[in-house]
């Protein structure tokens, strides 16, 4: 992976390591304020699962580049190089495609929470502003696993474990 890509995929992590940390201080404070001062912070369930999403659109993308899901790959660890980038590029197809249904989808949610006004229950914060950056981060994981998908298909990239990933990560000094 190039040095671009390596810290396109840095800013992404970050961008959801951020919306992880804002989820826990989030649930943190409303658990103590709720036990402890019988005030639990407005809103904190409904803004908690529109940020754990957020987070989880923008670690789909960090998957795109990095490779590094589950990965059960019995047949083709059997087949050879050329039927195995074959696999691999059917896969990762098939993933992209399914990032495509999702992203139209989360727009279609976008827009629709925009044109009905639809808010949170307690401070009356409008949610589509949450769900804009859900749906980027899932369009962000539509370039990444294209990216993926062409290195794999042109054989100037090809698929592997998330064991040997992390070791070679090891090896630049990156982890």
């Amino acid at each position: 992976m190039n040095r671009a890509l390596d810290l396109f995929c840095r800013s992404v992590e970050t961008i959801a390591g951020v919306l992880l940390g804002a989820v826990t201080v989030l649930v943190v404070a409303s658990t103590l304020g709720r036990y402890l001062l019988a005030w639990p912070v407005p809103d904190s369930f409904d803004l908690s699962r529109l940020f754990l999403g957020a987070c989880l659109a923008w670690g789909f993308a960090v998957i795109g580049l990095r490779g590094g899901h589950i990965q059960v790959d019995l047949l083709a660890e059997t087949a050879g190089p050329r039927l195995r980038r074959a696999i691999d590029a059917f896969a990762w197809g098939l993933l992209w495609l399914l990032a495509a249904l999702l992203t139209w989808k989360m727009s279609g949610r976008v827009h629709s929470a925009l044109v009905s006004g639809e808010t949170t229950f307690d401070l009356r914060l409008p949610i589509w502003p949450f769900l804009g950056l859900i749906w980027a981060g899932i369009a962000v994981s539509l370039v990444t696993i294209g990216v993926k998908l062409v290195g794999i298909a042109t054989g100037r990239e090809r698929v592997v474990s998330a064991d040997g990933f992390e070791l070679d990560e090891a090896s630049r000094g990156l982890r």
